[in-house]
């Protein structure tokens, strides 16, 4: 008896003593589909516009190559020494604590903390927009389009700062499996959204519109700033590297900040 209940808690264990992971293939893809197919994918046509139908696809590829290039070494960095049959790293700072020592992991922990901090920051801003563009719309619908229809984000930042703070208590909230697949199919009306939008404007028009320089400004000191902001949309909305670990481990870069 001893020996079959040592045997069934070796079937429920992973190599490292921990439960054993269930993810799969599939469940692999749906994160990597919810990652990067995000909010940020709604900006996309409009950082293009800016740059340029060419400077704005190269954009995205290099951005892309990065990304790509942060997960290849992020997944090399999963175990230690050996990256098939080494000691498992929980977090990002496990790894770089492993891999390149304690002084390192406070400078990287530092940037890391930073870059944490700037995606909360966007997601903030991105949401009471986002809320406040929806307001001011149907108040056009309703008023016509010369209406006072100008609303402040504040109220909005505070609503979903206290959403946050309430779904952050739920036990186990990543391990929520139908909240997995609803962020999923969102990220898919947020595609479908986009190109409908798209599709309709050139259906409008009755053509595509759009340039080599992207679109015009009134100053070159504008057109600086919109060509810096649609970089860094571009950027926000390639954020697969940043939840790599997630997808990997039980325990999240996230969790480790809580």
């Amino acid at each position: 008896m001893a020996v079959k209940h040592e045997l069934e808690n070796s079937l429920l264990l992973d190599d490292d003593g921990r439960t054993r992971r269930t993810g799969t293939l599939w469940s692999c893809i749906a994160h990597i589909i919810t990652a990067v197919i995000g909010s940020g994918v709604l900006s996309l046509a409009w950082s293009v516009a800016q740059l340029g139908w060419i400077a704005g696809p190269v954009a995205m590829l290099c951005f892309a190559i990065v990304t790509y290039v942060s997960v290849v070494l992020l997944s090399d960095c999963y175990r230690y020494p050996d990256p098939v049959t080494g000691t498992r790293n929980y977090s990002y700072m496990d790894a770089v604590r492993v891999n390149l020592g304690k002084t390192q992991t406070c400078l990287c922990g530092l940037f890391q903390y930073l870059f944490m901090y700037g995606i909360c920051t966007a997601y903030v801003i991105t949401t009471s927009t986002s809320m406040s563009a929806i307001r001011r719309s149907n108040c056009y619908h309703e008023k016509g389009h010369n209406a006072p229809c100008e609303y402040v984000y504040t109220p909005y930042m505070l609503i979903f700062g206290a959403v946050q703070i309430v779904t952050s208590q739920i036990p186990d909230f990543h391990s929520i499996e139908w909240l997995s697949v609803l962020a999923a199919i969102m990220s898919f009306a947020y595609s479908l959204i986009g190109f409908g939008l798209g599709l309709a404007t050139v259906i409008e028009n009755g053509m595509i519109k759009g340039s080599i320089t992207g679109a015009p400004a009134a100053t070159r000191a504008k057109k600086l700033w919109l060509v810096f902001e649609a970089l860094g949309d571009i950027a926000y909305a390639y954020p697969y590297a940043l939840i790599l670990f997630e997808i990997q481990l039980l325990a999240t870069v996230l969790l480790e900040i809580f």
